[in-house]
């Protein structure tokens, strides 16, 4: 008989230390709580305000907030990721008029002896039409014929 082993479950739930508090949660407000500390010791009292005032804002959001089910620091770590790199390629090669006329030859093959025509294709022209695209539009099939 095969060994059974239990499963856990809610492996994603973080443990909480204090009532509702989770560690994560629990660091990033000592942090804030450190940050708005050294700021009240270093700034006079009104800069000092706006920035505990800035501070806790932006750690609350940090710690509580969610968006579509992440925590927010990971939501924010992505959007800054997708802002610097983002995920669309985009790849422009340029065709001299001897690869054009290359192509067109091949885009035009006959096909067991007998001249690819429009009512030939059944899947449609795939290949011409990516050739159109890669050439920017340059290339024109009916040009070719």
């Amino acid at each position: 008989m095969p060994q059974q082993f239990s499963v856990p479950q809610f492996i994603d739930a973080e443990d909480k230390i204090m009532g509702p508090i989770t560690v994560r949660q629990f660091l990033i407000l000592f942090v804030v709580a450190l940050m708005s500390f050294i700021t009240w010791k270093l700034a006079d009292i009104a800069l000092a305000g706006i920035l505990i005032f800035l501070w806790l804002g932006i750690g609350l959001v940090f710690a509580f907030a969610k968006i579509n089910g992440q925590v927010f620091h990971i939501f924010f770590l992505n959007f800054v990721k997708s802002r610097r790199r983002p995920a669309l390629r985009v790849w422009r090669k340029d065709y001299a008029p001897q690869e054009l006329k290359l192509y067109a030859r091949v885009a035009t093959r006959k096909i067991e002896g007998k001249p690819v025509t429009r009512k030939d294709i059944k899947r449609g022209r795939l290949s011409e039409l990516s050739l159109m695209v890669n050439t920017g539009g340059a290339y024109n099939p009916e040009e070719y014929e």
